[in-house]
């Protein structure tokens, strides 16, 4: 039994945020009916990565809508919008990321949910905050990682802002969103009485931050000063930290004991740097010197020498290799879930394990309104 079996969500959601709350708490067990609009569907549907469309619909909507159930209701139409209030008031989660102020307009804002059902987990996902100067600026991930200082942590110092390559504010959101939701339950499961649970993209990134924040507010107000050298990758650490050129391919050194290292790889570091004051100013010379010293060997080579000496270290791997190494294929971090046209998509599972079991399902995203019959009558929604 998955923990969160007998929990219902309805999910006025779209895009990717609060949507892949939903999907983990699908993973978990719960029940999770996504309200759509009729026909269409929700917007995410149609935002494609490099325009792959799988069954009709973009392939990143199935990324975080497996699992689901599709109801479709106009919620500008008051028969479907009071089915929809049926429904809600038999749920235990309610989720949405409209933009403030669309609730309250059609009744279905906090007040207005707890008033039908009291002991409701009604939770919010928005840009910046349902208040404030910024409350109605697009909630988007792009935007959210250039107004929060992250996109002045990658890269060098000579290029300019580097937004990561994936959809990071969207993501940590929705990881805080789970987070939030499932201490609601707890807290709900104590009182008996309804709990409000709200999240912002913009807090979340300002908090994955946490320690190069506190960093800048600690060290009297000094910006992050990101290295000169290709492939260092943290404004705040100190050489070795970073990527290097092999002779092959690429060596990842974390964190470490850099004298060790420059005992083992006999580059003179500590000749021209002895003391570790200076590791961090001169990382960029260190580097040199690492570079020069790691392009005389393959990669394989230096982990033979580096790993046994517990350097942490490892080789730079693309997707390509990466799926093929045995640490990846022990996690069984792949599964596959059955499309309705009969065909699989390949993607990944959840990364929760529960009493020792990895959490699969081969569920795939619903198309829009699929379910809305035996919605309809599972809950007695089409009388009200």
């Amino acid at each position: 039994m998955k923990p969160l079996e007998g929990i219902l969500v309805v999910e006025f959601a779209q895009f990717l945020a609060a949507p892949s709350a939903g999907l983990r708490l699908a993973d978990l067990g719960a029940r999770v009916i996504k309200i759509e609009r009729p026909g269409k569907g929700e917007a995410g549907r149609q935002i494609a990565i490099k325009n792959l469309f799988i069954d009709g619909d973009s392939l990143v909507f199935h990324t975080i809508n497996r699992n689901k159930e599709s109801y479709a209701a106009d919620l500008k139409d008051p028969e479907d919008l009071a089915r929809v209030r049926k429904l809600v008031a038999q749920a235990d989660i309610m989720t949405h990321n409209f933009r403030p102020g669309i609730m309250e307009k059609i009744g279905l804002d906090y007040e207005s949910v707890r008033g039908i059902n009291p002991r409701i987990v009604y939770g919010i996902v928005t840009g910046y905050g349902n208040k404030g100067p910024w409350a109605a600026k697009p909630g988007q991930d792009l935007l959210i990682q250039s107004l929060s200082g992250l996109t002045y942590l990658s890269g060098t110092k000579n290029d300019g802002p580097v937004p990561f390559g994936i959809a990071v504010a969207d993501i940590i959101c929705g990881s805080h969103f789970t987070q939030g939701l499932l201490a609601a339950l707890l807290k709900r499961a104590k009182t008996k009485q309804s709990v409000l649970v709200e999240v912002s993209l913009l807090e979340s990134v300002l908090d994955m931050q946490f320690e190069v924040i506190t960093t800048y507010l600690n060290d009297g107000g000094q910006l992050p000063s990101r290295s000169g050298a290709r492939g260092t990758a943290h404004a705040y650490l100190s050489a070795p930290y970073g990527v290097y050129p092999t002779q092959d391919g690429y060596l990842a050194l974390a964190m470490g004991n850099l004298p060790k290292l420059d005992a083992s790889l006999g580059c003179g570091i500590l000749d021209a740097y002895p003391s570790p004051s200076s590791w961090f100013e001169y990382r960029d010379d260190i580097a040199a010197l690492l570079t020069d010293k790691l392009q005389t060997k393959a990669t394989k080579e230096w982990l033979a020498i580096l790993e046994p000496q517990d350097i942490w270290c490892a080789e730079v791997l693309n997707y390509q290799q990466a799926t093929q190494t045995p640490g990846y294929q022990a996690i069984g971090m792949q599964q596959h879930v059955k499309l309705p046209d009969g065909h699989d998509l390949a993607t990944t599972r959840c990364p929760i394990r529960i009493d020792g079991q990895k959490l699969y399902s081969d569920k795939a995203a619903p198309r829009p309104g699929v379910d809305t019959k035996r919605i309809n009558e599972e809950f007695n929604l089409a009388d009200h």
